[in-house]
């Protein structure tokens, strides 16, 4: 009778245990893609309009220098005014009207329908973004030049991660000297190692054309592209203090005749080629990123244009970049709350650490920032994973580890649920009313356990007897073993050999196939 009792209890428990194991729907996960956030709120209504008047005053008198000639016409065809300076200004109205008229519902798609990221609204994404020229190596404490593989390799972990939304890149290839050959294989590499959506940098106009062919052969065909581009391209269209980036602006025209989205990158830093006061460094980026809106639009009207304010922080006593600092998490946290003033979809930098390694600074760091960017409801999180000593490094260990943070930072981003069942009365009652005193075997325990908690991967709970009997597992140890696992297999993005070997024909790819 006892063995029957315990074999009974035993299979209801295992049962339990293969129940909470399968995956759930993504509408019950506790945390996906897309999750609302806007709930903190660093400027108030009237600061936001202060700020806004403040755009439109320097707009209107001081406007961006250095367009081209090509986006002199643009502009001035849309009512911008060209002064005897030479500098571009705009007339309030038309900021006013470009805003009205924008895209506001941007989808950025992956190869795969299921990556389609909605940035509508307040809903928010992580990913990576920058232009790390090292990579670091965390067992060895060494920074080395970061190379084609390491960009690949950073791609087929990106889309093995649930909590990475999409694949900026985030690495140069530094391995590559020629800038058309390097431009070419970066798209290769992030493309080949991901069906998550992908965004690149192009060094010139010319390669453009190049790059729309290839990505002409992976979707099939320049319709198929066309209907969903799989990649957008990060266009630093401006050098701030307010002036156009002349060639930058030519890869944007040639990107926008292509179809494909673009974000309007304005990275200045403040203290340095931004105001030191951080209301001062958001009203010279949405200035500056107004007017690329308008320019856009002057292209081609409701074309998809993230609002990319990326404004940085300097450490004021040397002039160094602090992108880790509490200043740049206010900072890119203000101006998502700007975009959302604007009713525009936009993103900025956050995750950044100062820290040269993986250790408990970078640690306090990424979190601040991907905290405050969720609460803050920023569409696109760039640079949220990964990213090194201010830009310069990137780390796929550092990558692996922040999936487990994030996920943490998307727990937080979709807030308290507050309804007759969260608010747990008749189980309150259950418990402490002829019942057992606890709720550790509450049907509402088991069936919250997974839609309510979030349970990171790599991270450890233990108590210090399991962790010593467990072997005293190490974080990065844990974060290498997992890369290596990944890597050990084909990417499950590459291409059928058709279009690899189309691909290769047409151009010198350097990856082995």
């Amino acid at each position: 009778m006892t063995t029957q009792t315990k074999t009974r209890r035993a299979g209801g428990r295992e049962a339990r245990r293969t129940a909470r194991a399968n995956p759930l729907a993504d509408t019950l996960r506790p945390i996906r893609a897309g999750l609302e956030g806007g709930t903190y709120r660093p400027l108030s209504d009237t600061q936001m309009q202060r700020i806004h008047a403040s755009v439109l005053d320097a707009l209107e008198q001081i406007g961006l220098a250095d367009a081209p000639p090509s986006g002199v016409a643009y502009l001035t065809g849309a009512g911008a005014i060209e002064g005897a300076d030479g500098r571009i200004r705009f007339p309030r109205a038309l900021i006013e009207d470009t805003i009205a008229r924008a895209n506001r519902s941007l989808t950025l798609h992956g190869r795969e329908a299921r990556h389609d990221l909605d940035l509508s609204g307040h809903r928010v994404h992580y990913g990576t973004a920058g232009a790390a020229v090292h990579l670091v190596e965390p067992h060895g404490r060494t920074y080395r030049e970061s190379t084609l593989q390491d960009l690949h390799d950073a791609a087929r972990i990106v889309d093995q991660l649930d909590n990475i939304h999409f694949l900026q890149r985030p690495m140069v290839c530094r391995d590559i000297p020629d800038n058309r050959e390097m431009d070419l294989n970066t798209l290769y590499g992030c493309c080949a190692g991901t069906t998550k959506h992908v965004g690149v940098s192009f060094t010139e106009p010319g390669f453009v054309r190049d790059a729309m062919e290839m990505l002409h052969l992976i979707a099939g065909g320049e319709d198929k592209w066309r209907d969903r581009p799989f990649v957008s391209n990060s266009n630093c269209f401006v050098v701030p203090p307010m002036k156009f980036a002349t060639e930058s602006c030519l890869v944007m025209e040639e990107c926008i005749r292509g179809g494909m989205p673009v974000l309007l990158l304005s990275a200045g830093q403040a203290g340095a080629t931004a105001p030191a006061p951080i209301a001062g460094a958001i009203v010279q980026a949405m200035a500056e990123c107004l007017a690329g809106l308008v320019y856009v639009n002057a292209i081609q009207p409701g074309h998809p244009a993230i609002f990319g304010t990326w404004p940085f922080v300097s450490d004021l006593r040397t002039g160094a970049m602090s992108g880790g600092s509490g200043e740049q998490a206010l900072l890119s946290a203000g101006c998502a709350q700007m975009h959302k003033f604007y009713g525009l979809p936009g993103g900025a930098a956050a995750g950044i650490a100062d820290a040269k390694l993986p250790d408990m600074q970078a640690g306090w760091e990424q979190a601040m920032s991907n905290v405050m960017a969720g609460l803050s409801g920023l569409n696109m999180v760039y640079e949220a994973a990964g990213m090194h000593a201010s830009l310069l490094g990137f780390c796929l260990e550092s990558l692996i580890l922040g999936d487990d943070l994030i996920g943490q930072a998307l727990r937080c981003t979709r807030g308290i649920e507050v309804d007759e069942d969260t608010l747990s009365l008749d189980v309150i009652r259950n418990a402490c009313i002829g019942g057992p005193g606890h709720y550790l075997g509450a049907a509402q325990t088991l069936e919250r356990m997974q839609t309510d908690y979030v349970y990171p991967s790599l991270a450890n709970r233990f108590s210090p007897k399991e962790w010593d009997e467990l072997g005293k597992p190490d974080l990065i140890e844990k974060a290498t073993e997992k890369k290596m696992k990944i890597l050990s297999e084909r990417s499950a993005a590459r291409f059928d050999p058709v279009t690899d070997s189309a691909i290769r024909e047409r151009f010198r790819i350097h990856l082995p196939a």
